[in-house]
């Protein structure tokens, strides 16, 4: 399946509108939650695991007691994607405001 490719700076910028939570250059996007406990924030890797599988696209996460440091980048982009953008939809999804 072809990846979709790199997004312009201004398509990435128009996206980002809808993604509040996050933040990011054509390189990549980030975004930081920090759950109730270490546990909470173990569910949460586990969660976004599955989802990652599912689409066959995998964040960079960083675990720090309960806070998830999260990165979405295309590496067969060079950068950020349309890709990105779906799963971060899809992490905004499990985790809390």
């Amino acid at each position: 399946m072809p990846r979709p490719p790199r997004l312009s700076p201004d398509e990435l910028a128009a996206s980002m509108h809808g993604l509040p939570l996050w933040s990011g250059d054509g390189d990549g996007i980030r975004r930081s939650v920090q759950l109730p406990s270490f546990r909470d924030a173990v569910a949460a890797v586990v969660a976004i695991a599955d989802v990652a599988e599912e689409m066959d696209h995998h964040p960079d996460i960083d675990l720090r007691w309960r806070t998830l440091h999260l990165t979405l980048v295309s590496h067969s982009a060079g950068g950020a994607s349309e890709l990105d953008l779906e799963l971060a939809r899809r992490i905004d999804a499990l985790l809390p405001r």
